[in-house]
């Protein structure tokens, strides 16, 4: 059997400090003292997010992107609710709502958003 790794998520951005703030916010997460874009979970559960600057700008969809998970076990109109209400609260610290999906025969619904520099991620 292998070793079990932990890992980072990192993501380019423009502004490591306010992406970090963002994602802090959005998750429950911690920036630890002394550190800039880095957003930790308080548990020491979830996976490290770290932002590096890059000069250049975000130009396509991202490959990899996060799932938020606020509607776990819900189906139908409640579960669309609960990612409603979150996907305003989010909006509010300066994500952009892209697209909703709605549920179909395969699928329930989800949420895909922007977070403060235009990465996506899904209300899920």
């Amino acid at each position: 059997m292998g070793t079990v790794r932990t890992v980072q998520i990192t993501f380019d951005c423009a502004d490591p400090e306010r992406v970090a703030r963002f994602w802090c916010e959005v998750l429950g997460y911690v920036a630890p003292p002394g550190s800039s874009g880095v957003a930790m979970d308080p548990a020491g559960d979830g996976p490290r997010l770290y932002f590096q600057r890059v000069p250049e700008g975000k130009v396509v969809k991202n490959r990899v992107h996060l799932d938020v998970r606020v509607g776990t076990g819900l189906a139908g109109d409640e579960r669309l609710a609960v990612l409603t209400a979150e996907s305003e609260r989010l909006t509010a610290l300066g994500a952009t709502v892209f697209r909703v999906l709605h549920a179909d025969e395969e699928n329930e619904s989800c949420i895909v958003m922007q977070d403060v520099e235009g990465n996506e991620f899904c209300l899920d």
